[in-house]
């Protein structure tokens, strides 16, 4: 970058009381015009003094009186870097210590609460699951009835389109731990919060590189619902949630591009996003069924 940027400024407000010069001394004796008040000139810098400032007068019916607004702007060369201007800010505030409280105090509450709900199902239950356990014969199975009779139903695998299930838990388990990857980093001070699309991007390449994860979880979910087509299985979850996510991406980019905005997104962009997916996503998908499967 060549040129001059602003990483900081200072603003001091000063009140002041104009005086404005007779219509004869507005013309210097070389033939020069100056300026029409004395107090605001190159030489002379107001002062925030009280017996400078200008008194508002308020009458009974309104009084009108005329403020002359002025400034004037001091550079001064600075060390700090582009990427810290912020860090006056963000580095060193005063009330870090107040948020580790508040989040230490909220973990503690849900500890307590957490514990609170299992003491009371437990104290609630014990006696119907120590005689349920205790059934010998299917007889008194049948005189049971219930949420004791329904509980081996979560673990029954679907009957119909168990493919459906394993890609949406296979997207999610991917959607998760690309964000839990990126709170991850933020809370290492990896990202920067003032770059606000270093935080989108960080996102992105993170689901990308997450396909693995999704398409782990994905396959084994899907051999425990005793199905074989597991390439068809991998392929839909590498599609699945990124050809919704594109589709509405590409109509809205249509719609930004016609109308000239912005923050239209470039073809190169857009392959580039595309090349991720096939060749990076894909491919970790594949690898992450072939070992879960």
């Amino acid at each position: 970058f060549e040129g001059i940027r602003i990483t900081g400024f200072d603003v001091h407000p000063v009140s002041i009381a104009h005086k404005k010069v007779s219509k004869d001394e507005v013309m210097q004796e070389n033939g020069e015009r100056q300026e029409p008040y004395s107090t605001c000139t190159s030489e002379v810098s107001p002062v925030n003094d009280p017996d400078t400032y200008l008194p508002l007068r308020v009458g009974p019916t309104g009084e009108d009186m005329r403020i002359l607004y002025s400034y004037e702007v001091y550079w001064e060369k600075s060390d700090i870097p582009w990427a810290d201007r912020w860090d006056v800010y963000l580095v060193g505030s005063p009330d870090d210590e107040i948020h580790y409280f508040a989040i230490v105090n909220s973990l503690m509450i849900v500890v307590f609460l957490t514990g609170a709900v299992a003491t009371i199902l437990i104290r609630t239950l014990k006696k119907d699951i120590a005689g349920y356990n205790e059934l010998q014969t299917l007889e008194d199975a049948r005189e049971e009835s219930g949420w004791k009779l329904v509980h081996g139903d979560v673990f029954r695998p679907p009957q119909n389109t168990p493919l459906i299930l394993c890609v949406m838990v296979g997207t999610g388990a991917q959607i998760g731990s690309a964000f839990f990857f990126t709170l991850l980093a933020s809370m290492l001070r990896m990202l920067n919060p003032i770059k606000k699309g270093q935080a989108l991007t960080a996102v992105i390449m993170l689901y990308v590189l997450c396909g693995g994860i999704g398409g782990y979880v994905s396959a084994r979910l899907y051999k425990f619902c005793d199905a074989k087509a597991w390439k068809k299985n991998t392929l839909a979850t590498a599609i699945f949630f990124p050809s919704i996510i594109v589709g509405m991406f590409m109509v809205l980019n249509v719609f930004l591009t016609v109308v000239g905005a912005a923050t239209a997104v470039s073809f190169l962009t857009i392959f580039l996003i595309f090349f991720l997916w096939a060749c990076v996503a894909t491919p970790l998908a594949f690898l992450g069924s072939y070992f879960g499967f």
